[in-house]
Formats: C-alpha cells, structure tokens, sequence
C-alpha cells in the first residue's frame, strides 16, 4: 500500500494575472519568496525565485507528495543557490525550468507560474501555460 496520494487533484485556482507579488529588490538577488493566495480548497500557495534580474514563479508543491517545498519561510534554494530544494526529501530542482534531477522523484516537473517584472516589480503573469511549454 502507498501513502503516496495519487488521486486526481482538482484543478489550480491561480490568481489573477497582473497580481501585484512585490517590488524585485524584496527577493534577495539569489533567492526566493513564497507567497500564499485564497484559502481551504481554493489556496494557492507560490514561490518566485530570483538570479539577479530574471524571476521563475513556481506552485509550492513538491511533485513526490505534494507538501510545501519550503520548511523555513522563503527558503527555497539549496545551500549553493543553485536549485529549488525540497526541504522534506531533499530532492532538487532545476531553478529555470523545474525538473527534479534526484531522488526521490527525477524528472518529475514543479508546475509552472508565469511572473513577470515591470517597473521593478513582480507580477503574476497572463500565460502559465507558455510557463510550462519553456521547460
């Protein structure tokens, strides 16, 4: 028996594109921030990472059993700030397109959020699916 849930999930509530996340220097030049939207089944909890000036938002949910990725507030990368860490299993994630490249679930996919910088801010972005075709 496994205590992996594998049942059909319903689908994301993302929040509306043009969401204002935050100003680009709120996110340390390599780092991440996690951001939380709605509640019971309609939250949708998020992160964005930053390498200087280019921003990936992913849904903060590891693929293997669908916790949050980060046990410490915003703390999403690695010790070397070179990928997403799944702070339960370990396991790591490409920063710029998602795939796990370790144990427990290689080549598994975080899902992709679009996010954007305008003006020196973060916004949630119009097209998550162009998100998830750039990987």
């Amino acid at each position: 028996m496994s205590w992996i849930d594998h049942s059909e999930k319903p689908p994301l509530t993302y929040p509306e594109p043009g969401t204002e996340l935050c100003e680009l220097t709120d996110i340390p030049a390599i780092g991440g921030k996690g951001f939380v939207f709605g509640s019971g089944t309609d939250r949708f909890p998020m992160f964005v990472i930053r390498r200087n000036d280019e921003v990936k938002g992913y849904h903060n949910e590891c693929p293997h059993v669908g916790g949050p990725l980060d046990w410490v507030s915003d703390q999403f990368l690695d010790k070397e700030k070179t990928h997403i860490l799944c702070a339960t299993h370990g396991a790591r994630f490409r920063i710029d397109n998602g795939l796990c490249i370790s144990p427990p679930c290689p080549g598994a996919l975080l899902t992709p959020v679009a996010v954007e910088v305008v003006d020196g801010k973060v916004f949630v972005g119009s097209d998550h699916s162009a998100a998830a075709n750039s990987r």
